[in-house]
């Protein structure tokens, strides 16, 4: 068995999707996504800014914005950040036959159904499956009875908008609203429902899946899936997906592990499917692990292979460009990137070491350190590189472990 915990993990085919908006009518809330990171092309282009300013001479002026384009970007924005048309392109989407329904309407079905609590569970290839068989339904009037107690079911249904009500037989109720799901369980028994199903306000809208369809998807899923086993536990789920018909894009991507296997698959080879996995992890780390130094201390004991020299320093630049904070906050992740430091002089890597300093200093924050001396003669516990004669600034090249300049915050590398 997995840790409970990982089964919340679902991976989408886009690794930053855009804001979703929701329309009011449907939910409460919007659904955003975007965690701004960068992949490690940003961080090879900021070493190009840090080569100081770019001489711009005898290049020809041109008008930077006019008063049309201005008008056609607004006009743009207006029209991207309508909640309503979002909501018209889905219903266009939903409102054709499972026949008529292209690969470009079922990716629109599946950005919004990813949403909803009922399919939260479901693996990718199981959605989009789902999404091709639903069907459209709308109830206008609030009290109107859906199902009887005791009629046999056929269909499996979702809420897309309003609320309903189930009147059980022993008096209990319960309301279910926009994402919740009620019918038939994924079996081909013949099932009956319990309790009387009603709408509580106008406009019920709902998507149905036939019963042989819905036990179809979800029973064939295990031909998409590949358990990896060791020692006789399961401590790694793939999907296989495929992103186009074409068949040139298609591969396994994680969807559930162990922390142990997460780990690990960092310097494994992902799949074409998977490209940002390392980026994917390191943001959702904090929620399976206790420590990032979990992760640090085996990319330090990964380095000493020759082999995956590479892969680690990879993933150590991603992190400090896209997640400084983890490494600024943290005296023992500080630690560490200063051994990892070492070890890049060390292995003489002298352009990825550039590149480590280059991306510490673009996100390392300004603060103040105020340290006191009991008298003039007393020792500084840091030493000072650099100046005006040496044509740099002035950093700190070493502090001595345990002493006030280190308990004040002082650190080897800060530019004073």
């Amino acid at each position: 068995q997995l840790p409970a915990d990982l089964t919340k993990m679902h991976l989408t085919d886009n690794p930053h999707p855009q804001v979703t908006h929701v329309p009011s009518s449907q939910s409460g809330c919007s659904i955003a996504s975007d965690s701004g990171s960068s992949s490690l092309s940003d961080i090879y282009q900021a070493t190009e800014s840090e080569m100081g300013d770019v001489d711009l001479t005898g290049l020809p002026e041109a008008p930077v914005d006019s008063e049309d384009e201005e008008e056609e970007e607004d006009e743009d924005i207006d029209r991207t950040s309508d909640p309503l048309l979002g909501r018209d392109v889905v219903r266009e989407c939903l409102e054709k036959e499972p026949a008529d329904k292209t690969d470009d309407d079922i990716e629109q079905l599946l950005e919004f159904m990813h949403q909803l609590p009922a399919f939260a569970n479901m693996t990718m290839s199981v959605r989009r499956e789902l999404c091709s068989v639903m069907i459209f339904e709308v109830v206008e009037q609030a009290g109107a009875i859906i199902l009887e107690d005791g009629q046999e079911l056929d269909s499996w249904y979702v809420i897309l908008n309003g609320t309903v009500e189930i009147n059980y037989p022993d008096g209990k109720s319960e309301s279910l609203c926009m994402g919740n799901s009620f019918g038939i369980t994924p079996s081909l028994d013949k099932q009956y429902m319990n309790g009387v199903v009603r709408t509580k306000v106008d406009d019920c809208q709902f998507v149905c899946i036939a019963q042989q369809d819905y036990w179809r998807i979800l029973n064939h899923v295990e031909k998409n899936t590949h358990k990896v086993e060791e020692e006789g536990e399961i401590v790694m789920v793939k999907e296989h997906r495929e992103l186009d018909r074409s068949g040139t894009r298609k591969g396994h991507i994680v969807i559930k592990a162990t922390p142990e296997r997460l780990i690990m698959h960092l310097i494994e080879e992902h799949s074409i499917v998977d490209p940002t996995y390392i980026e994917d992890f390191l943001l959702t780390y904090r929620t399976f692990l206790t420590s990032p130094l979990e992760v640090g201390n085996k990319l330090l004991e990964w380095f000493t292979v020759d082999s995956l020299r590479d892969k680690v320093t990879r993933v150590v630049l991603l992190w400090v460009n896209n997640h400084f904070n983890d490494f600024e906050g943290d005296p023992a992740m500080t630690r560490f990137l200063e051994e990892f430091e070492k070890n890049l002089e060390d292995t003489k890597m002298k352009g990825h070491l550039r590149l480590l300093n280059i991306a510490c200093a673009a996100k390392a924050k300004w603060r103040q350190i105020t340290l006191q001396k009991p008298s003039r003669d007393s020792p500084l516990f840091f030493s000072l590189l650099g100046g005006s004669d040496k044509g740099f600034g002035i950093f700190v090249e070493t502090v001595e472990v345990g002493s006030n300049a280190a308990e004040a915050g002082l650190k080897r590398g800060d530019q004073v």
